[in-house]
């Protein structure tokens, strides 16, 4: 075989790993954490959307509670990528894949209030959380620790997020 036909076939050869999870276990997790992925970028943008736009009396606070909730966000990301192919999974290819994906609603809204902004942040980062909670049983089922671990401290920056942005609505 020549080496031109021999390096378009590795080009064209599924990316693999060997992995200690079954097989199934490793679609199985990896479709949960592209959906999270995928709700974590559309999170990561909502979150900027809001920060780009904030406005009223408490500005400068909010302004940067959200960019350091976005900093968090978007550190995530990679984390659960670099997972997912650690496991021997495929990960997320573009922007329309996120899309096919997230179940995260996008808010394309020319004006929202900072209260309802950082309501609706609220609201996702909750619905996020229970994403993660039902990967993690994903995970336990095929005792994939490591995943497991890491999902445990998303949960708690999630959480962590949620609280701060209900607190900051209270009255």
């Amino acid at each position: 075989m020549s080496s031109v036909v021999q390096r378009k076939e590795e080009r064209m050869a599924p990316l693999k790993l060997a992995s200690d999870i079954a097989p199934d276990a490793v679609k199985d997790i990896s479709g949960g954490l592209n959906a999270l992925l995928a709700d974590t970028f559309v999170l990561y943008l909502k979150t900027k959307n809001f920060h780009w736009h904030m406005s009223g009396p408490h500005f400068r606070d909010y302004h940067l509670l959200l960019d350091d909730h976005g900093d968090q966000l978007f550190a995530m990301t990679d984390d659960i990528a670099e997972r997912v192919r650690k496991i021997g999974g495929t990960t997320l290819r573009s922007i329309g894949h996120i899309a096919r994906l997230q179940r995260i609603h996008d808010n394309d809204a020319d004006y929202v209030t900072a209260t309802d902004m950082l309501s609706e942040l609220h609201e996702n980062e909750k619905a996020l959380t229970l994403s993660m909670r039902a990967v993690h049983t994903l995970c336990d089922d095929a005792a994939d620790v490591a995943t497991a671990s890491l999902i445990e401290n998303w949960i708690d920056q999630s959480q962590r997020r949620s609280w701060f942005l209900f607190e900051a609505t209270r009255p």
